[in-house]
């Protein structure tokens, strides 16, 4: 690990490390949104659906925030994406109200929906043919950052969850100060179109609209470490700790193995078929909990017990199948994408992959809260496991589908 990040360029060093502290203030607040908005007495269906609207006004947004770093450069959309977290996370400190947690919600997306295309395209450009493990070491301090805000805002939130979103609204500041004084300009490369005729490029490119549906399987299940594991895992344990669990319990596979899993794959397959069975594993994560579930009643609000240790086991075990299936799809779908899109418009293909995305996850997301809220116990909890299995298999055969096809290889250069 730190021989891979010794290899790196310095921005991209200074890229990981912001991604680092980009996930610490994230996750200080997000893993623990679902279940404080349900001591506010809001129902599942409500939750899941302002978590669907921040995840539509982050990879909905991404199209003009990839358009526009395409444009002005990656450096100005990533200071001010972290400026706006700044005032995103300042509002969770001072409303509760339904419209309040919207607005706030929004704002956290639309703010990465500014720096997270700006950030992997100047990756990209720096990483040259080593994108697949400049991208891995990425997710691993990515994770770290994921694995430090839950512990720490679970910590915090002993106090209130204001104080949460509070120390979130001051991380983002010391960042985006950091930012403005480290972090180099790239040249922009000039565009020989507007933006709706590069829009218009991307949307007649049949194989990347094709990936990018396969690939919104990884987004939709992704989320599910925000609505359906930290919900079931204090669901069947009693326990508010089990939702900093699930996400020790996934941050820690995922700085552990990233690497690992990474060059195992490189070394043994295709980037496609890394990407498909990657997906399919994250929607296998969700058998184990599935198969459970109708057989562990709700447990009554509490300590822990080694009945509830016994009861949250599936979803712990679901949840390492989970992120190894993470592991393996997230680089080389990175990777993937300005293959079957295109370098000069690299912002822009990423915002139009999270924009299919962000559809599909308000679907999933909307559904999935529905089917938590209809079948809250008892013999139909399996099936909001059963959808997500679905994706995960639909996802991957997919990708699966144009790697044999051919449908993944570079494109061929044309000769003069």
């Amino acid at each position: 690990m730190l021989r891979a990040f010794g290899g790196l360029t310095v921005p991209s060093r200074m890229l990981v490390v912001n991604q680092f502290g980009i996930n610490l203030g994230f996750y200080l607040v997000l893993p623990f949104l679902a279940t404080y908005m349900g001591s506010l007495g809001y129902a599942a269906a409500t939750i899941g659906l302002v978590l669907a609207l921040r995840n539509l006004s982050q990879q909905g947004m991404f199209l003009v925030g990839g358009s526009a770093a395409d444009r002005i450069g990656c450096r100005p959309m990533i200071i001010l994406g972290c400026a706006l977290r700044i005032v995103a996370f300042g509002l969770f400190v001072v409303v509760d109200d339904l419209p309040g947690l919207i607005v706030a919600a929004v704002l956290t997306g639309l703010a990465g929906a500014f720096f997270n295309p700006a950030v992997r395209a100047y990756l990209m450009h720096e990483a040259g043919d080593r994108r697949a493990e400049v991208f891995s070491v990425f997710n691993v301090f990515g994770h770290a950052g994921a694995l430090a805000g839950p512990l720490l805002g679970a910590a915090l939130l002993a106090v209130d969850f204001r104080l949460v979103a509070g120390v979130a609204c001051a991380v983002f500041t010391v960042l985006t100060v950091a930012q403005l004084f480290v972090l180099p300009a790239r040249p922009v490369e000039p565009q020989d179109r507007g933006v709706l005729g590069s829009w218009g490029e991307v949307v007649s490119n049949r194989r990347f609209m094709l990936f990018a549906l396969g690939g919104a399987g990884y987004f939709a299940l992704f989320n599910q470490l925000y609505l359906v594991l930290p919900v079931e895992a204090q669901r069947v344990s009693g326990v508010a700790g089990a939702v900093s669990a699930v996400f020790v319990v996934s941050t820690l596979v995922g700085i552990a193995g990233q690497v690992r899993i990474t060059a195992w794959c490189r070394a043994r397959w295709s980037e496609g078929r890394s990407m498909a069975v990657g997906l399919l594993l994250m929607g296998a994560g969700f058998v184990p909990i599935g198969v459970a579930a109708p057989f562990v009643p709700t447990a009554p609000a509490g300590e822990w017990t080694s009945a509830g240790l016994l009861a949250v086991a599936p979803v712990l075990v679901g949840t390492v199948v989970f992120t190894v299936g993470m592991a393996m799809t997230s680089p080389f779908s990175l990777s993937l994408l300005p293959r079957v899109g295109s370098e000069q418009l690299a912002g822009t293909y990423y915002g139009w992959y999270y924009l299919v995305s962000a559809v599909v996850v308000a679907i999933t997301n909307t559904a999935v809260g529905e089917l938590l809220d209809r079948f809250p116990d008892g013999p139909g909890r399996w099936v909001p496991f059963a959808v997500l299995l679905a994706i995960g298999v639909a996802g991957g055969a997919v990708v699966a589908g144009m790697q044999r096809t051919g449908r993944l290889e570079p494109r061929p250069v044309p000769t003069p």
